[in-house]
């Protein structure tokens, strides 16, 4: 990449990495998801807890659909799975680049249920609530089309996979596992059912489902 015009700052671990990365302003970070120390994933993690909005593209033998959704959920900008072409990968670097880093993305709220897309984190008031990835995905769908009913195949479009071709039923799994983390133990009914039609995420609701 030097020879393409790139200045490039080689770390072989995690750990120095994470401190590079921290301690200097690049254009763009390159970030293998397996290095010794931290993982990529924790990498990417941290650096966006601090505000460290540099792009990231992160490299990957993994091609699953839970590793890319795990990946731009944490905050990466990009991924290429291994093996993958250099002029591809040049390609891909040019265009963050050109992007530049971007601005803190802008908390989600609905009443006191906040979703942060930065630091990939949903609270309840002062209370944080531990959600797994999809979880986290089909709360941030419906939180940014607040008060607007969105049916499964809306969610299913916009959060699995596009070859998905399972039963689109499989939304109303994730909406039961989110009303026991996000409603259930505060009283609240937040994701409401309207029936024939799917889901609406709203701040007061006393719909039952």
């Amino acid at each position: 990449m030097v020879a393409e015009g790139f200045v490039v700052a080689v770390e072989h671990n995690g750990d120095d990495g994470l401190v590079a990365a921290g301690s200097d302003e690049f254009d763009v970070i390159v970030l293998d998801i397996m290095l010794p120390g931290k993982s990529g994933y924790e990498i990417v993690r941290e650096l966006r807890a601090r505000r460290i909005w540099t792009p990231i593209l992160m490299l990957s033998a993994k091609d699953g659909e839970y590793d890319l959704a795990d990946a731009f959920d944490l905050g990466a900008d990009d991924y290429l799975v291994k093996p993958f072409s250099f002029v591809v990968l040049l390609a891909r670097l040019r265009a963050l680049v050109r992007r530049g880093a971007p601005q803190r993305p802008t908390v989600l709220t609905v009443g006191d249920l906040a979703l942060d897309p930065a630091r990939h984190q949903v609270s309840r008031g002062a209370t944080e609530l531990s959600l797994t990835p999809r979880e986290y995905s089909v709360l941030e769908f419906l939180m940014r089309n607040s008060g607007v009913v969105v049916t499964k195949s809306e969610i299913v479009r916009s959060v699995w996979d596009t070859n998905y071709e399972g039963d689109e039923n499989i939304v109303e799994v994730y909406i039961g596992y989110l009303r026991k983390k996000v409603d259930a133990p505060f009283g609240t009914h937040s994701i409401e059912t309207v029936r024939g039609v799917g889901y609406r995420c709203t701040s007061d609701s006393n719909s039952q489902s």
